[in-house]
């Protein structure tokens, strides 16, 4: 495809993923004021987050599986019909409960769209000229985590919105990528026999759950050390378990290869996707909190206070995927990249309720710049080793382990959220739940600021906490070895005339 062809099939991929971002980001600076209306908990309040990542997570290697299979437009414009469906419920929703189910029902699509944009591109262009691309990927996924917060403030402060339209606001960009895909995605459908990995996909969605629910509510609603954490953590591991010898001994198309294990760039980048992950969305993801219960900022003041790292991290992505096209390396910055995310986070530990902004804003945008020569990059470098057959299930594998690490972080680090602020409010008189969310325009000017104290201290505690992750990632990264980037789109191309001319000289 010439380079033409590409930017206007990359439109539709690029709104739909922006929509698909906007989904989480668009609710952050919400979810205060949501969880209040609603009556709900701390724990409720990390569940409106879970709840998308964890279907999203349990879903993205089934989405890149059915890519290798089916028809990735037909998939892509369903993944956006499920959003659009979990949108409107989760807008309509009474209570926390169905508020919880409409936004699992909506990480159904999320997760397509997150895995089959990564898998049409890489079915479009070379890894060679997929760097500048990504560089469009990691823009668009700024400008949606910039937009998102600031969009989602100044609906819930206009009179008249209210953040049900939070949910709404993103049906109409759906509507117009779904149009924008049909008309200029075209790509040859490949015709096989399929096979779909039913019980591995269930097995996989299963032992994650299982694990994520016992991260989540141990240490509120049971301790840590318990019958109810032993019998969670033992079952959950036991379907995962089962789930990894189906893979390997039973499914025909497994919708996780174990086979693209063996490769030691995929392998590395995998596990650094995991650890990335729960630095990057188990801490930031507390940021809007942070602003608005901490700091007493509106939605709107909170979403404008994360536009210092998101510009970080679109500057960042552009440039580093510019750089890569042009030179065909990569590590250096996967390495430089993970150095300056461990540096953002250390800053972001010393963070407290009397913490100067600008300071703030320096370490957000200093996180902001690793994130961005670090996540695409990843996805890259497994690409660059994987055969056009496997690229789907290759791409997802990595996707699906970075949320999986988010998942993981938001949950745990949620819960360690509530279980410090509840410990620093303890002295309370019952003023309100310990884990609840406060509504600071209503406490005494004294408990309030106990409270600000409260969320400062506990937030800047979160960073400290994803820290050692961050470092095992660097480590990761450090191991993975760098093959120059193909100038084929299937890695067979390149092996056959190795193998033909090898042949010959025999």
């Amino acid at each position: 495809m010439s380079h033409r062809e590409v930017l206007e099939a990359l439109s539709g991929l690029l709104l739909a993923m922006f929509v698909a971002m906007l989904s989480s980001t668009v609710v952050s600076n919400a979810l205060p004021a949501i969880v209040t209306d609603l009556h709900g908990s701390q724990t409720g309040y990390t569940w409106v987050v879970v709840a998308t990542l964890l279907t999203m997570t349990a879903t993205t290697p089934i989405w890149g599986k059915l890519a290798d299979l089916f028809s990735k437009k037909v998939l892509v414009q369903s993944a956006l019909v499920i959003f659009s469906a979990g949108s409107l419920l989760a807008g309509f929703a009474p209570n926390m409960e169905v508020l919880i189910g409409a936004r699992a029902f909506q990480g159904l699509g999320v997760g397509g769209l997150t895995a089959l944009v990564q898998v049409v591109i890489a079915s479009m262009v070379t890894p060679r000229e997929r760097g500048r691309y990504s560089g469009y990927i990691g823009a668009t996924f700024a400008l949606a985590t910039v937009m998102g917060p600031l969009i989602g403030g100044v609906i819930v402060d206009t009179p008249g919105l209210g953040w049900r339209w939070c949910f709404f606001v993103g049906l109409p960009v759906a509507v117009a990528a779904f149009a924008l895909l049909q008309k200029t995605l075209h790509l040859p459908v490949v015709r096989r026999e399929v096979h779909i990995d039913y019980l591995g996909a269930t097995l996989i969605v299963g032992g994650v759950s299982m694990l994520l629910v016992w991260v989540s509510l141990a240490g509120n609603d049971f301790p840590w050390i318990s019958g109810t954490s032993a019998a969670l953590v033992l079952a959950g591991l036991a379907v995962i378990a089962a789930a990894i010898w189906v893979e390997m001994r039973v499914a025909v198309e497994p919708v996780i290869p174990m086979r693209l294990f063996r490769d030691r760039t995929t392998s590395l980048a995998t596990g650094a996707s995991v650890l990335i992950g729960v630095a990057m969305f188990g801490s930031t993801v507390y940021l809007s909190q942070y602003f608005q219960l901490s700091r007493g900022m509106s939605p709107t003041e909170a979403g404008l206070m994360s536009m210092p790292m998101v510009l970080g991290l679109a500057l960042s992505s552009m440039v580093t995927g510019r750089i890569i096209s042009q030179t065909g390396t990569w590590k250096r910055f996967l390495v430089g990249g993970m150095v300056v995310v461990i540096a953002g986070l250390a800053m972001l530990a010393t963070v407290d309720e009397a913490t100067t902004l600008w300071h703030i804003d320096v370490y957000m945008a200093v996180l902001g710049i690793g994130l961005g020569a670090t996540m695409q990059n990843l996805v890259l470098a497994v690409q660059n080793n994987t055969t056009q057959a496997d690229l789907g299930a290759a791409s997802s594998v990595v996707a699906f382990f970075r949320s999986l690490g988010g998942s993981i972080g938001v949950s745990a680090l949620g819960a360690v959220l509530s279980s410090q602020v509840a410990a620093k409010l303890s002295s309370l008189d019952g003023g309100h739940q310990s884990h609840s969310i406060p509504d600071l325009d209503t406490l005494p000017a004294g408990v309030r600021a106990l409270v600000e104290q409260a969320f400062g201290e506990a937030t800047g505690h979160l960073f400290l906490v994803a820290l050692p992750f961050a470092v095992a990632a660097f480590v990761c990264v450090l191991f993975i070895r760098e093959v120059p980037l193909r100038t084929t789109i299937d890695l067979a191309e390149e092996i056959a005339p190795e193998a033909v001319s090898g042949a010959a000289h025999r």
